[in-house]
């Protein structure tokens, strides 16, 4: 038997081939290890894009949401409420969901005062406004030469307060969704009861719906609304909008309260003259005319 190299192992050009091969392996090994680590790796990408995707969406739809789950009373399409007399209001829908409010169309006759009225319940000149010409607008609506808009704000609202402001305000806003007509009585009847700004902690809502109850007003829905504060964000809302509304603006620029309008011409006189508003009342009924109908708020300078 031979006993050369050849004879007793693989021949030098088998080793060779041999380890070609297992060189071949280890390259397809890891060519298939590569693949499988890209594949986890776009995965892992996918997922987490598809996952940041959801979560935006989450925020997204629960942020619309919120803006469109508002709750928005009725009576109060224009951001405030209308009466024709002292005590009938002009009933409509609630603003829309994640819609803004509609201006009031009225028609300018020659002899109607359209006044409108942005206030804040804590605001001392808006009860001074308030004392001093209720009377003559309560005239006014029920002999027919008026209609009055109010638009309760809250930019007064504090700590020591207790937001009181927007508190009152929300109050309010139930009052109009549920019985509007009562509406002007308890304006007046509040601005009689109100806290002193400097030292005052704000009426309850216990307080707030006790001056409800003496003016007529006492039921469930009500109370329920006041204590949830069902129409905060509403209120919140509507003050943001005259805050932003370069028409409101006072002549030192910026919005407060009261802003008085009639017939869309500011009034500028001194909030404890009844005889100067009646004056102004008059002015600015004589300077509409008879113009046809016009959509509030369209202030023009006052004269």
């Amino acid at each position: 038997m031979a006993t050369g190299k050849g004879a007793s192992g693989p021949s030098k050009r088998d080793r060779r081939e041999e380890a070609r091969e297992t060189a071949r392996r280890m390259r397809e090994e890891a060519a298939k290890k590569a693949k499988r680590r890209k594949v986890i790796v776009q995965s892992s990408v996918i997922v987490g894009i598809v996952a940041v995707l959801a979560i935006v969406g989450v925020v997204i739809f629960t942020s619309v949401s919120a803006s469109s789950n508002v709750a928005n009373p009725k009576n109060m399409l224009s951001g405030g409420l209308l009466l024709t007399k002292s005590d009938q209001a002009v009933t409509t829908p609630a603003i829309a969901s994640g819609a803004q409010p509609t201006p009031t169309k009225q028609t300018l006759d020659g002899k109607t005062a359209h006044i409108q009225i942005w206030l804040d319940y804590q605001c001392p000149y808006c009860n001074e406004f308030e004392t001093t010409n209720a009377p003559q607008i309560k005239q006014m609506l029920d002999e027919g030469s008026a209609t009055l808009e109010i638009h309760p704000v809250a930019i007064l609202d504090s700590a020591k307060n207790n937001q009181y402001s927007t508190r009152s305000a929300a109050a309010m806003a139930c009052l109009a969704s549920e019985q509007p007509d009562k509406f002007f009585d308890i304006n007046s009847a509040l601005f009689a009861k109100q806290p002193d700004e400097s030292t005052g902690t704000g009426l309850t809502n216990a307080e707030i719906l006790t001056i409800f109850k003496d003016n007529g007003v006492d039921s469930k829905t009500i109370t329920d609304c006041v204590n949830k504060q069902t129409y905060e964000k509403f209120i919140t809302n509507r003050t943001n909008d005259a805050v932003a509304d370069k028409q409101l603006a006072g002549p030192q620029g910026g919005f407060g309260t009261p802003t008085v309008f009639v017939n869309g011409e500011r009034y500028q006189g001194g909030f404890t003259n009844a005889e100067q508003f009646a004056a102004f009342v008059a002015a600015a009924v004589k300077d509409a005319g008879s113009s046809g109908s016009v959509t509030f708020p369209t202030p023009t300078p006052s004269k």
